[in-house]
């Protein structure tokens, strides 16, 4: 664990700031430092904080090997996170497999370890919904394969599923994500999007993952509403077509803002060497949020 603060003579402690923040572009609205600056405070880590940095994926390197000592820990949102990967000297078994990292952590040398901690959001954010647990081998479909995709099976491998349909726009851009899903142990089928049939993929599926704007899935809601439980990525402006018809038909939903809430428990924990204060998180964005979400914990 690391210490935040030092004697400077019998009796006086010196706090020693400490900073962590979220680097991408565009960056400027990110919930993030919400949640670890609500984090911190509840953990009672004075002179941390956390905030937003502009930064693309060019200029990452960059700004990374330009930090002081102060420095715990970084978050990385698009466009950066295969930047992220790159600029690591340690990186965990599943930022290899996404062939990601959205999470840089100061390593005792000075050095940086990645991680992607978007796999425990997807996980997360099904098993709160209650419509997916570990072990239980199953099939789901995932609409795109841009990043976030690549995530989501490897988060399905860890909750046991066994196979998964990948439906895109373009199978010859889905090679990342279903490498990630080999890795993850999944049997993969990639599916063209003009050439799909939803109605059977939905039929065969217990877990739906879309990745994709509302208006793409738009036509397809009336046959994706029947897979009993979807993840939606997409949480402004909520709640969208499949979201509602989801629901309609009693299925459980998870949103991208379950998702951000609970990658952030991670990160938060690698950061400061600490349980993750989980209820506090999940309070500070629900209000910051308006409460448009329940934000369930697992």
């Amino acid at each position: 664990m690391r210490r935040h603060a030092v004697s400077t003579e019998p009796g006086v402690s010196t706090v020693i700031p400490r900073r962590a923040g979220v680097l991408g572009s565009p960056v400027r609205h990110s919930l993030s430092p919400v949640l670890h600056n609500a984090a911190y405070t509840a953990l009672g880590l004075a002179g941390w904080h956390y905030d937003t940095h502009e930064v693309d994926a060019e200029s990452l390197p960059e700004f990374v090997h330009a930090l002081g000592d102060e420095w715990v820990g970084l978050s990385v949102t698009m466009p950066g996170k295969r930047a992220a990967l790159a600029v690591a000297d340690e990186v965990t078994q599943r930022a290899l497999a996404v062939e990601a990292a959205n999470t840089l952590v100061r390593l005792p040398s000075g050095g940086w370890r990645a991680d992607c901690t978007d796999v425990d959001g997807v996980a997360g954010a099904l098993r709160a919904a209650g419509g997916l647990r570990s072990g239980e081998g199953r099939t789901a479909v995932v609409l795109g394969a841009g990043g976030t995709a690549s995530a989501a099976v490897t988060a399905l491998g860890e909750l046991g599923v066994a196979d998964v349909h990948v439906v895109v726009r373009e199978p010859a851009r889905a090679q990342a994500t279903t490498e990630a899903a080999r890795r993850a142990g999944l049997a993969v089928s990639v599916h063209r999007w003009a050439e799909a049939d939803f109605g059977a993929l939905a039929t065969g599926a217990q877990v739906l993952v879309n990745t994709v704007p509302p208006e793409a899935v738009a036509p397809h809601v009336g046959e994706l509403a029947a897979v009993p439980c979807v993840l939606d990525v997409i949480y402004h402006p909520w709640p969208t077509p499949l979201a509602e018809a989801v629901t309609a038909r009693d299925g459980r939903v998870a949103t991208g803002l379950d998702m951000l809430l609970h990658q952030a428990f991670g990160q938060v924990e690698q950061f400061t060497g600490r349980p993750a204060p989980r209820e506090v998180m999940r309070d500070a964005l629900r209000e910051a949020t308006g409460g448009v979400l329940p934000l369930p914990l697992d």
